[in-house]
């Protein structure tokens, strides 16, 4: 029975970057052998096991069988037999298919050293047209190491665009496109994930709707969630300024599709609704500053009223406009119903005074406004 750390461990230690996460081979063992060992077994379709200290995962050294279509259609081989390099050869990336034994030597039967001096994101082998998820995972790669040079190599592209000719990617369920594309939010240049998505033509497949934004607008989209990865690390926030030009219908067909997280979705029908009543006023007045508020629900959700004025800022609106907004709603937020109430009104008169104290308020914070704009930061 032999151990070897695998995969990404490997990668970032020969890249020097921290390793966050170790996963482990095991070659040459069967299950009860782990389990008389103190293992703990996890894995349901195949033999994973923690570490009876570490907790860290090892898995038996395994092969896999396309069988169907998509990422389920698989059936996983483990035993004593498969050999190191067998494991490897079902992973996706060279990078990723690396292998470290205890003492130290590197097991690299695929060139993935060569790669990752190259910076080249390269499949392993044809296998890798197997699974379509794998298309989404290279390009979440791709935006991570983007800031080291990384670019997916030619023969991987062209091979990404073939499966997605053969249909492929047709067979992606919204669960796991939604999941690498969150995790591909908050990569170092989220950015460069829906571009080579779009490149290999994926995007059109997956997220029709960002793609023919895309087509209409050119990178500004982009610019859109790259000014928003600046601003702040919400997913919500990132993801709502990338699909703040899609039009309401639109925009409910593409979080439908992808299963979107209410969280998520709300913060984009929001943020996109106000965006739209923002620019049909030339210069807000405080009346309309109010109405712009109210519409946001800033009165009763102020931190979600927050997260829209940082995708406004993210979409180009001036920082000027939103600070104004927030400072409105600020100010207007310190009248007190109770007070008004003990003044007498109640009902639909108290709400109406409620709204006059507001709008006072609002004039006083709108008297120096200038008029909005989209001053790009």
């Amino acid at each position: 029975m032999k151990e070897y750390l695998v995969g990404g461990a490997v990668r970032d230690a020969l890249l020097g970057i921290p390793v966050k996460d170790r996963d482990w081979v095991v070659v040459g063992a069967t299950p009860q052998e782990m389990l008389d060992a103190g293992f703990k077994q996890v894995g349901a379709d195949f033999p994973v096991f923690l570490h009876p200290e570490t907790h860290e995962e090892y898995a038996l050294a395994r092969t896999e069988r396309k069988q169907g279509h998509g990422y389920h259609g698989f059936t996983v081989h483990a035993s004593p037999d498969v050999t190191l390099e067998e494991d490897l050869q079902r992973r996706d990336l060279t990078i990723n298919a690396m292998a470290k034994s205890v003492d130290g030597e590197v097991v690299d039967p695929f060139g993935g050293r060569q790669d990752l001096e190259n910076r080249q994101l390269r499949h392993v082998s044809s296998a890798f047209s197997e699974d379509p998820l794998r298309i989404l995972r290279t390009a979440r790669f791709a935006a991570r190491f983007a800031p080291l040079g990384f670019q997916v190599a030619d023969d991987t592209m062209a091979l990404m665009k073939r499966m997605v000719a053969d249909g492929e990617a047709d067979h992606l369920v919204a669960e796991r496109v939604w999941q690498e594309t969150r995790r591909a939010l908050h990569e170092k240049a989220p950015t460069v994930y829906f571009e080579v998505l779009d490149a290999c033509g994926a995007l059109a497949v997956v997220m029709p709707e960002v793609a023919a934004l895309l087509a209409r607008e050119g990178r500004e989209p982009l610019n859109h969630l790259e000014r928003a990865a600046q601003r702040s690390d919400d997913t919500a926030v990132r993801y709502a300024a990338l699909v703040a030009g899609l039009g309401p219908d639109e925009r409910d067909a593409l979080n439908s599709r992808m299963k979107v997280p209410n969280d998520c979705k709300e913060l984009a029908v929001a943020s996109g609704t106000l965006l739209e009543r923002f620019f049909a006023y030339s210069s807000p007045s405080a009346e309309q500053i109010q109405a712009l508020i109210d519409e946001g629900d800033g009165w009763r959700r102020p931190e979600r009223f927050e997260r829209i004025l940082l995708v406004l800022e993210s979409v180009g609106i001036s920082p000027e406009w939103t600070g104004t907004l927030a400072q409105a709603r600020e100010q207007a937020s310190q009248v007190d119903p109770k007070a008004l109430m003990a003044e007498g009104y109640k009902g639909k008169a108290l709400g109406e005074a409620i709204q006059r104290e507001r709008l006072r308020c609002i004039r006083d914070v709108a008297e120096n406004i200038k008029s909005p704009g989209t001053s790009v930061q």
